[in-house]
């Protein structure tokens, strides 16, 4: 795994990531920065923060995400995929309009939002919207790009426990 620099967080920094997180997600994102706090930079350009030891946050060029095990505690709206999409997601393609069943109708451009499939409702992948939640569901067009999927180095972050 490419894993360039991993350190623990400082105040500073983790004082300006708090506000970040509290700007996009609301006040009660920053209550879950609690804990041991550290920053696992990868190649590419993107950042993971861990939190306890469990990736929390992905920070990429094109902002700040939850990862698929924040979820919980960081909601992101919903985009649901048909099965026939599920191998391709997985695998880290981007969502295209014809593998879309349903969108949350309040997706923007530039919005997070977590991917799910549409049978067992289980969350495969974080993206950023490309396009409106309205207008996912198109005969072509990708409308999602994936940032973070099940089994990407992300996630084995956490399911190893190394770094």
């Amino acid at each position: 795994m490419p894993i360039r620099r991993r350190y623990h967080l400082r105040k500073a920094p983790l004082k300006q990531l708090s506000a970040e997180l509290v700007e996009k997600f609301g006040e009660a994102a920053s209550e879950t920065l609690e804990g041991t706090i550290e920053l696992v930079e990868l190649d590419g350009g993107r950042e993971v923060i861990l939190v306890n030891g469990k990736p929390f946050l992905l920070k990429t060029s094109d902002g700040l995400f939850p990862t698929l095990g924040s979820l919980g505690q960081i909601p992101l709206k919903r985009v649901i995929v048909d099965m026939g999409a599920v191998p391709h997601v997985a695998s880290g393609a981007d969502i295209m309009a014809p593998g879309v069943v349903r969108a949350d109708e309040g997706i923007r451009p530039g919005d997070g939002v977590v991917i799910v499939d549409e049978r067992h409702d289980k969350p495969l992948a974080i993206g950023l919207a490309l396009v409106a939640g309205s207008a996912m569901k198109a005969p072509k067009g990708r409308v999602v790009k994936n940032l973070h999927y099940v089994g990407d180095e992300v996630w084995q972050l956490g399911s190893t426990g190394k770094g």
